[in-house]
């Protein structure tokens, strides 16, 4: 299929492989530090790696991809012969990618529209499915830009954590901070508001939250017809019994997707993380 715009994400957007070849979709990866050790996400470090390494309170930090890095990507886009290039990435709140992607474009050899979604994980996944699948409409490099954007616009994203500490470490979890102390005792809810991880709800028991968090996913959906993603690490279990439940609850449900997050939002939620990524189409 002959396209004129191109997408490129980042690694964080855990697209499935064979979704990404379909549409022609580019991922930079960003980086895990594990020690004094940098690995790139999706090809030199395992989920299962990270969460060992995690429950043994190795040092773990995560890295944006070098502008130069996003410059070859783009390079190498354009040399498909593509005349514009929609750039798709992870909210700046939570990462430095959005603006490495920023400063390489201003040298790219062809246009570079690059769009800071606001949003991780498939809720990112979402928005480079919606641009891609207007660029093989044959549709122009704002209108992929638009696309991206609308879905961005009414995507929701819960997420279940078994502990603040990893968020904590990592100084990502913005308003939340407020929990701290009283808060490592209970079992929290987030959201992504803005671009940032915030506090939803506060619940006793890991039982308790994830009913929660069906109930909010189930009641984003509503009757629409939406797309949903159920994450986890090193939880498939819950990932799973979640998913057939979101099955059996919401009418409208087109496509579900179900994957263990990579080695970057892993790093910052710790295992047990499970979330529930909701997007209406």
């Amino acid at each position: 299929m002959s396209r004129h715009v191109a997408i490129v994400t980042d690694s964080t957007a855990y697209l499935p492989p064979r979704t990404m070849e379909r549409h022609g979709i580019t991922a930079v990866p960003l980086t895990v530090v594990l020690g004094n050790r940098a690995l790139e996400e999706g090809t030199e470090i395992s989920t299962r790696s990270l969460a060992q390494a995690l429950q043994k309170r190795r040092p773990v930090t995560t890295s944006r991809p070098s502008p130069e890095v996003f410059a070859e990507t783009y390079r190498k886009v354009a040399g498909s012969g593509v005349t514009g290039i929609v750039s798709l990435h992870l909210s700046a709140e939570l990462s430095g990618t959005f603006d490495a992607a920023v400063v390489a474009a201003r040298q790219a050899p062809v246009p570079v529209r690059v769009v800071d979604t606001g949003m991780v994980a498939m809720a990112l996944g979402f928005c480079a499915l919606s641009a891609a699948e207007a660029a093989d409409a044959g549709g122009t490099l704002d209108e992929a830009v638009t696309a991206a954007e609308k879905r961005a616009a009414g995507t929701s994203a819960y997420f279940y954590v078994d502990t603040l500490d990893y968020l904590r470490r990592g100084g990502r979890i913005g308003a939340a901070q407020a929990l701290l102390g009283s808060a490592l005792a209970v079992k929290p809810l987030l959201q992504l508001d803005g671009g940032r991880i915030d506090l939803l709800e506060k619940v006793r028991t890991a039982s308790r939250a994830i009913a929660r968090l069906e109930e909010l996913a189930t009641e984003r959906a509503g009757d629409a017809e939406v797309d949903i993603a159920v994450h986890h690490l090193a939880a498939p279990d819950r990932a799973a019994a979640l998913a057939d439940r979101l099955r059996a609850r919401v009418p409208g449900l087109a496509d579900l997707h179900v994957s263990e997050v990579g080695a970057v939002i892993g790093a910052h939620t710790g295992p047990g993380l499970l979330g529930a990524v909701v997007s209406p189409r």
